[in-house]
């Protein structure tokens, strides 16, 4: 098995104004831009590095006004990073975000698009993450969704309790893959994705092949004729398997 979790992908309705937002939040590059995709890189990193992790940002013509189930968790490293993360954010046009999340440690915003992130307290375990914490997924399984997503590609698990999950690279590098209990029946699609590789990118037929008998199945989001393969995990988060393009 050689399939590894690539980039995470966002639709949206302005790829460049919300790249050049998420390029500045993360003190990322913009690696290249053609008419409706912006892909973001860490500096110094050119996809598709194995160790690294990306964005991309896609225009679609009708992104839709709902609750995701994905988000992203950025990390800090004190006290003082977070107030300074939060105030620079909020000045590159984030706002805060009400989930119901109540009293807590962490700060809720949303980007310019309403996609709502976090931004974590300090936590030892995500030292080391980069500017990424983890990828969050909302679902009502995590032991389930644990057991998919380790089959599927190549990363560790770390944690799992009937509320948690926690995977990450098997080389410990990079954001977390978490799956977080939560209740209510999803009637969308998602506006953030993952994208998986196969290495080789030769091996695309015979990952998705093995990826349908582990429970996946295909998904068709209007993505017609691409290189890449749409599927759906056990709880229907679609994804994609890339294909060279």
């Amino acid at each position: 098995m050689a399939l590894r979790i690539v980039q995470v992908n966002f639709k949206a309705r302005n790829d460049s104004a919300l790249g050049r937002f998420w390029a500045e939040a993360l003190g990322w590059g913009i690696s290249s831009e053609e008419p409706g995709v912006t892909s973001l890189a860490p500096e110094g990193s050119a996809w598709p590095d194995p160790d690294g992790f990306f964005i991309d940002l896609v225009t679609v013509p009708d992104p839709e006004t709902v609750r995701y189930r994905v988000h992203l968790d950025l990390a800090t490293t004190s006290a003082a990073h977070h107030a300074e993360l939060v105030a620079r954010l909020k000045g590159l046009g984030a706002t805060s975000a009400d989930v119901g999340q109540g009293d807590v440690p962490w700060t809720v915003l949303a980007d310019p698009e309403g996609n709502v992130f976090c931004v974590l307290e300090p936590r030892e375990i995500y030292r080391g993450t980069g500017p990424i914490a983890a990828v969050v997924v909302d679902c009502d399984d995590p032991r389930a969704m644990a057991g998919f997503w380790e089959q599927a590609i190549d990363w560790t698990l770390h944690e799992v309790t009937d509320d948690h999950a926690r995977l990450r690279s098997a080389k410990g590098v990079g954001p977390y893959l978490e799956f977080l209990r939560t209740s209510g029946v999803r009637t969308w699609w998602n506006r953030i994705h993952l994208d998986l590789l196969p290495h080789p990118v030769e091996d695309q037929a015979a990952e998705v092949a093995r990826l349908r008998a582990l429970g996946a199945r295909p998904a068709d989001v209007g993505q017609g004729d691409v290189p890449w393969q749409v599927l759906a995990d056990l709880e229907g988060n679609e994804f994609c398997v890339l294909g060279r393009g």
